[in-house]
């Protein structure tokens, strides 16, 4: 959304246009209250009142019907004299829907990404991480030692990943690859859809030891134990060898320049000439179009001291780092796949 009238569809005053700006956070904050209490999951069998819904949360009934109220003034629910209901967008905070986004909405919207971008000025003014200033430590220690905060983030990367993974797949060709690591792979979605569209090919998740016990099962629940494998370890200190091609999503995003140079470097360290590295990432566009990756960048300064990038930035990126770039791909969702090959 742009402060651009045309935005609004209507001819909105330009004091207007700002007001709608300035209070989206309200509906941010209404949608984290959805999402944490599971209110599309209890509505997904039909409507229900607000005091059947507060019932089963265990929450102020008068309360939460404002919050539903306001919520369905903008097309998150629908109101009748049944009580509340599912729309199409709210559809998408059911646990179970694909790609859902109710863990992503729980762990932005609200837990410690609120705090954090709460202090936005902090970075604007230092330069630093927001996060670290709130919490006292960067956000992953924060999620070794909060358990459940991390759970909740996996899960949303994850169900995020399951929302890109049919873009990337019908966007990319995987044919040519013999072997392939996912680098920083998570719980291995991204991975178990190549391989499955991918007969031919083995892969690997590689990732810290309490992220890739899911992956293992995650592996072994979609047949593919036989094709692929979850090892431990630290991208950081070195990246398995024996793959020619190498695949990281979100991951270089998290970091500053001489990190993510480090994480590419130990990767150039493992592969040979010609092998390929792939980061599924969102590449920002120049000038004021408006696009994902800028407010994804916003997200990066306050919580990783990271940074999306431009084509041109990868591009010097790839080169300090020993890959050349070969191009962006793009998808249908706000991500490209950008190739870079190893000289």
């Amino acid at each position: 959304m742009s402060a651009d009238n045309q935005s609004f569809g209507t001819d909105v005053p330009p004091p207007l246009a700002m007001l709608q700006l300035i209070s989206g956070f309200w509906i941010s904050r209404g949608i984290y209250i959805a999402a944490k209490l599971g209110l599309a999951d209890l509505l997904h069998e039909g409507p229900q009142t607000a005091e059947a819904l507060a019932a089963a949360t265990v929450t102020h009934a008068p309360s939460l019907y404002r919050v539903l109220r306001a919520l369905a003034s903008v097309g998150v629910f629908t109101e009748d004299e049944r009580g509340f209901a599912l729309t199409p967008v709210s559809e998408t905070l059911r646990t179970d829907a694909p790609g859902s986004l109710r863990f992503f909405a729980m762990t932005e919207l609200g837990e410690e990404h609120y705090p954090a971008w709460g202090d936005l000025l902090h970075s604007v003014q230092t330069g630093d991480i927001a996060f670290d200033h709130v919490y006292g430590m960067p956000i992953w220690e924060f999620f070794a030692q909060n358990r459940e905060n991390a759970r909740i983030f996996n899960n949303a990367m994850t169900n995020m990943t399951l929302a890109v993974n049919e873009a990337v797949l019908a966007s990319y060709d995987f044919s040519g690859i013999r072997r392939i690591v996912d680098v920083g792979g998570g719980h291995g979605s991204l991975l178990i859809s190549i391989l499955k569209a991918n007969p031919q090919m083995t892969g690997m998740v590689f990732d810290a030891p309490q992220v890739v016990e899911v992956a293992r099962a995650n592996i072994e629940a979609a047949g593919l134990a036989s094709r692929c494998e979850a090892v431990a370890g630290d991208f950081f200190e070195a990246v398995p060898e024996g793959a020619d091609a190498y695949i990281m999503k979100w991951i270089i995003h998290d970091w500053n320049e001489e990190r993510s140079a480090r994480i590419l470097s130990n990767c150039h360290r493992a592969m040979a000439e010609g092998d390929k590295l792939l980061l599924v990432e969102a590449v920002v566009p120049s000038g004021s179009e408006p696009h994902f990756s800028k407010f994804i960048d916003l997200n990066m300064l306050v919580m990783t001291g990271g940074r999306e990038r431009t084509e041109e930035e990868y591009r010097q990126l790839f080169a300090t780092s020993g890959f050349r770039l070969k191009g962006c791909v793009p998808t249908a969702s706000p991500m490209s796949v950008i190739e870079g090959e190893r000289v």
